[in-house]
């Protein structure tokens, strides 16, 4: 079906999402609203939505294993006055493959929306602890201030990875993804660009995860006002940080 002078088989059509794409094309004379509303009428395949249409209903309780001992969301308002507006603060995830018996760590940088996925070598605390800590040897010292994780068990050692790392790390109450809404919906970016549940992440490896992270890190945002969340990235990075990114 032609929109424009797009069609649903074209590359910019398969990478960015609708109103992403709308800038860029011409003989274009809809809303975003209206368009989200025809793909939900079904004028449109809504298998080519970010998040495929999907949502959890209303009223889904989490039944994952969660931990008691935690550093709540609340206190990140006291700590980090500028939070909002403050670049450096990181939202973190996993998700999971097929049959639960792999994983991928998801971080998301909450003003440029750059994505980081890594690969652990399993799904138990230990194993996010090291992977964590390996990554963050990587980065210069004290560019990220924060992590907001999901809360559960699988990031049970916290404490060892902000101590190792002098981060601060809070969790997001049981039950809201919404706290923590630019990693859940970066999550459904990933899946849809090629980590998919039916997927075993243990038969991939971590260069392929991190080309399924940097395609999304280099499609320009609306939010961003059509930057890519990699160039707001380096725009907040110094030349010494940037030494040690490159």
């Amino acid at each position: 079906m032609r929109i424009g002078q797009w069609t649903q088989s074209d590359s910019l059509w398969d990478k960015f999402s609708q109103h992403t794409v709308m800038p860029f094309i011409r003989s274009f004379s809809c809303s975003v609203r209206t368009l989200y509303r025809r793909f939900k009428n079904g004028e449109f395949d809504q298998s080519k939505l970010p998040m495929q249409g999907k949502r959890k209903p209303n009223g889904h309780q989490e039944r994952r294993g969660k931990q008691a001992f935690k550093r709540n969301i609340a206190e990140r308002e006291t700590d980090y006055a500028s939070f909002e507006t403050e670049f450096g603060h990181l939202e973190g995830d996993t998700i999971v493959g097929v049959n639960h018996k792999s994983a991928v760590i998801t971080l998301v940088e909450r003003l440029s929306k750059v994505i980081i996925a890594l690969k652990p070598e399993g799904r138990k605390a230990i194993d996010i602890e090291k992977a964590t800590n390996t990554w963050f040897q990587s980065v210069p010292k004290n560019l990220f201030k924060s992590i907001t994780f999901d809360c559960g068990k699988e990031f049970s050692n916290w404490k060892n990875i902000s101590n190792t790392n002098d981060i601060a790390i809070y969790f997001a109450d049981p039950g809201t993804p919404s706290q923590r809404g630019l990693n859940e919906h970066s999550n459904g970016l990933l899946r849809k660009d090629g980590l998919p549940k039916e997927m075993d992440f243990n038969q991939v490896n971590q260069d392929f995860i991190s080309s399924v992270a940097s395609k999304r890190n280099h499609i320009p945002r609306k939010s961003l006002n059509y930057q890519t969340p990699l160039e707001v990235f380096l725009s907040y990075v110094n030349e010494e940080q940037l030494s040690r990114l490159i």
